[in-house]
């Protein structure tokens, strides 16, 4: 796949360059708004008018930027270095190395940089005025509530925190937001970081590193060695007890590195002491003090996830300041975010809970495991990941399995496999060829939800987790989430 970025201009040198912003979608508008204060000719690509329309109306009066299509986008890159080219590209983190025009541009030698890299250079050179202090957060799962952790942390610390990245507000209109954010609480995913190779987070942590997006990376390798990136700063923590995780903490060049882990923390770790949030703190030759921060049944959300979050957070935000009893203070007022484990009703003693945020193996696992017996109603888009594993795991906790999106039938195959004797349903829909109405996906949760609800007994769980990505069949997994609230309402005759 294409290498990111390569040196590309002197960021406080972009004035007068043109700069080809390629993705009208979330980062889109910040990239532009940056250009534009940094004197630099945004012009943006998208292959969607109506979306390049409505990033342009939303931008500040006084802003604006050239809007075209993806083949002119191809035009100016085999124009560079003549008259009409660019001197830059910023890419929306979603775009693969291996896209087209990313391609063109490494071809003609014009640098590719992430929304995140074009961030970081400018604050590095203090152009919005001085450096910020970057908390860097990602792992495969658990990087949304433990970047909401850590911000919760950080505020109640009286820093002026924002939570940012991949979740709330894009780091590039952070540095323009008013009043100044000095402490970034970012969640990076492995896109994000491969775009921004010159980024090193002053705290970084890996939470897990588990299979998702090979497809997009083309390796586990590759996907690790991205995760691996928040750990070059200045302290470094990561989960001790997940096996890739705690390798690139070992090999990780920072000066101080931090474990975390559900047993007793070591020196230097966090983790839990007779049921209480710990860390064993000190200089690491027996002297050790250990600080309790708070019972581990305070924690929302409750069980092993939620705890190793807890810590991950507690352990990057008092790396910058923050005291034991800012950290409990977060905690105890701390609320999950939607589609994380959330019960929506119980029905004539069935619990139906929405796990839509499981976009792979390692996510439904948690889920899967929490107790009980499970109809599992799984399937969508495994982005390259092996779902066997999983299934052959938790194959003893399930009376029965619904399967939609288009990767089921290997989730079936699995099935067949690992757990022959569990009953499956398969649900075809029009997404599968790209025919699907409106109303398709709604129509097909319904009929998942009404299945699964028919294999559960008094006291099972009928859980949607669906270890897949939603965007075959749905926007995003809060739109899957939504759905299964709705058939879940259905069912329980409201």
């Amino acid at each position: 796949m294409t290498a990111a970025g390569g040196q590309g201009p002197d960021v406080r040198a972009l004035a007068g360059l043109r700069v080809l912003v390629l993705g009208a979608g979330v980062s889109g508008p910040g990239a532009v708004r940056i250009l534009h204060a940094l004197g630099a000719e945004p012009i943006l690509a998208d292959s969607r008018p109506e979306a390049i329309a409505r990033l342009r109306d939303g931008l500040p009066h006084g802003v604006g930027c050239e809007g075209i299509d993806l083949e002119r986008a191809a035009a100016l890159l085999g124009r560079t270095g003549a008259r009409g080219g660019v001197d830059l590209v910023v890419t929306s983190p979603g775009w693969r190395p291996d896209s087209p025009l990313l391609v063109a541009a490494a071809t003609a030698g014009v640098a590719v940089w992430g929304d995140v890299e074009l961030a970081w250079r400018a604050d590095a050179a203090e152009l919005f005025g001085p450096r910020r202090t970057w908390l860097a957060v990602t792992g495969t799962n658990g990087k949304t509530t433990t970047t909401s952790m850590l911000e919760a942390m950080c505020l109640e610390a009286g820093m002026a925190a924002r939570a940012c990245g991949n979740i709330g507000l894009p780091i590039t209109d952070v540095l323009l937001a008013e009043p100044r954010v000095d402490v970034l609480a970012a969640e990076l995913s492995s896109f994000q970081l491969h775009w921004a190779p010159s980024c090193r987070p002053d705290v970084g942590v890996v939470l897990n590193v588990a299979e998702d997006h090979l497809d997009w990376h083309g390796s586990m390798e590759a996907y690790a060695a991205a995760k691996a990136q928040v750990l070059t700063g200045r302290v470094a923590v990561a989960g001790a007890e997940d096996r890739i995780a705690a390798r690139l903490l070992a090999a990780a060049p920072a000066a101080t590195r931090i474990g975390v882990r559900l047993g007793a923390p070591r020196a230097g770790e966090y983790g839990v002491i007779d049921g209480v949030l710990a860390a064993r703190i000190g200089d690491g030759e027996g002297d050790d003090d250990e600080v309790a921060l708070l019972p581990a049944a305070d924690v929302r959300p409750p069980g092993p996830a939620g705890i190793l979050d807890a810590l991950s957070a507690a352990a990057v935000a008092m790396s910058v300041g923050a005291r034991p009893e800012h950290v409990a203070a977060a905690l105890r007022g701390f609320t999950v975010a939607a589609h994380r484990a959330e019960l929506v009703d119980t029905v004539d003693g069935v619990r139906f809970v929405d796990d839509s945020k499981a976009t792979n193996p390692h996510a439904a696992r948690t889920s899967l495991l929490a107790g009980g017996r499970m109809v599992w109603i799984a399937g969508g888009l495994l982005k390259g990941a092996d779902v066997g594993p999983l299934v052959a795991e938790v194959a003893g906790v399930l009376r029965g399995v619904v399967l939609i999106g288009r990767d089921r039938g290997r989730i079936a195959e699995a099935l067949a496999r690992h757990a022959p004797t569990v009953r499956v349903v398969e649900l075809a829909s029009g997404d599968d060829d790209g025919a699907a109405g409106p109303d398709e996906p709604q129509q097909t949760m319904d009929r998942a939800v009404a299945e699964a609800a028919r294999m559960a007994t008094g006291g099972d769980t009928v859980l949607l987790a669906p270890a897949a990505a939603s965007m075959d069949m749905f926007t995003d997994y809060g739109h899957r989430g939504r759905s299964f609230v709705l058939a879940v309402g259905r069912v329980a005759g409201r």
